[in-house]
């Protein structure tokens, strides 16, 4: 099996994601353009090359319809025999489109790939996709799990009580999150991975202290689950979870002879992937199976990691996750997380491997491994290997 290596990676800044916001007024398909373009530009290579863009977009509604990628990838101009599909794996839609174009290449399927996702939740609201009325669930999964299955908010909640977090330790999280994000972005360490220099990331909060974060309210409380899960604390805030927003990223794979012989640098090959699946009541805990299987698959442990990324949905989610796992949060989202920088749903997956890519790259890492938790039970998970 050849190796698949990453060659380049762009994101763009991530936007509030509300109307004002800084991105509200870029279609999404152009978002992703320009980030595509940015892509290309900066590797050097004729888009005629490529033989797939796969891309991940979670609300395929309204202006995100009809195979986005597609609509991307045309509208940056590049040739018309470019193919392109979009995936839905929830919130790890494009780290699973990194997994299946690098797998295409390990594969022999494609020479060169794109993977990348985008997603403006100013313009199309999360959830917009299920129609008034519709149920997206049915009576089958209805039968299975009788008590009915919970918005994410009530599974960060449920995952709170469960492994015993306090509120303050939710709060001290997300600051730190926002601190190590603030001094990324001072010391000019996201410079070289955003598309459009110049503005940051909008979310990030310089400010953010935990006596403040302490001063919110909790932002799910519902009566009927708190009689159905008396167990839940009220602890999960709008200040301890990712906000909403809108950005995009893509990352250029290619088998390693390909790049040699364009005469292209390989920044980092593919060492390991995995997907799990878990108890889709708590949601978003598939991220612990999934990191045993991805470093049992890639030989390592550990200790053998030199930085992590695990998408910060909510700090409950990362912090059960290093419960489980014993990693080191000094290694963990070492430019602070979601909380901080943004979760734009499609292009967090293509966001987090650009920026894993890159502090790999500063810090002289060898290992990196990411993981994102997702709607359904589900998790990817990925080790990368410096070179």
């Amino acid at each position: 099996m050849r190796d698949a290596v990453i060659v380049e990676a762009v994101r763009t800044p991530v936007g509030k994601g509300k109307p004002g916001g800084a991105l509200h007024g870029e279609h999404p398909a152009d978002l992703l353009a320009r980030t595509l373009q940015t892509l290309v530009e900066r590797a050097g290579i004729d888009p005629a090359l490529v033989d797939d863009v796969i891309g991940g977009v979670v609300t395929q509604a309204g202006d995100q319809a009809l195979n986005l990628t597609r609509t991307a990838v045309l509208a940056a101009g590049f040739p018309e025999s470019v193919p392109a599909m979009t995936v839905d794996r929830q919130c790890g839609s494009s780290q699973q489109a990194v997994h299946l174009a690098a797998q295409g290449v390990q594969s022999g399927a494609y020479d060169i790939a794109i993977a990348c996702g985008v997603e403006s939740m100013s313009r199309v609201p999360m959830g917009s996709s299920v129609l008034p009325g519709s149920d997206p669930f049915g009576p089958m999964l209805a039968a299975r799990y009788p008590g009915g299955l919970v918005g994410q908010g009530i599974s960060a909640e449920l995952i709170a009580a469960r492994w015993n977090l306090a509120r303050e330790d939710l709060d001290a999280y997300a600051a730190e999150s926002h601190r190590r994000a603030a001094e990324a972005w001072k010391n000019g360490e996201f410079d070289r991975e955003v598309a459009w220099t110049g503005q940051p990331d909008e979310t990030v909060r310089p400010g953010t202290t935990p006596e403040i974060l302490a001063g919110l309210r909790p932002a799910y409380y519902d009566a009927g689950i708190a009689e159905r899960f008396p167990e839940i604390g009220w602890r999960v805030t709008a200040g301890n979870s990712s906000p909403i927003n809108d950005g995009a990223a893509a990352v250029l794979i290619m088998g390693a002879d390909v790049a040699g012989r364009l005469g292209l640098r390989p920044r980092a090959r593919f060492h390991a992937f995995a997907v799990a699946g878990a108890d889709p009541l708590l949601m978003l805990t598939a991220i612990v199976p999934a990191t045993e299987k991805v470093l049992a698959r890639g030989g390592l442990t550990l200790a053998d990691i030199d930085v992590f990324e695990v998408n910060e949905a909510f700090a409950s989610v990362v912090l059960a996750w290093q419960r489980e796992t014993g990693a080191d949060l000094a290694k963990v989202n070492v430019r602070g997380g979601a909380i901080a920088v943004g979760h734009p749903l499609g292009g967090s997956g293509a966001r987090i491997m650009t920026t894993l890519l890159h502090a790999m790259e500063d810090r002289g890492a060898r290992f990196g491994l990411q993981t994102m938790c997702e709607g359904g039970g589900l998790a990817n998970a990925t080790v990368i290997e410096r070179l």
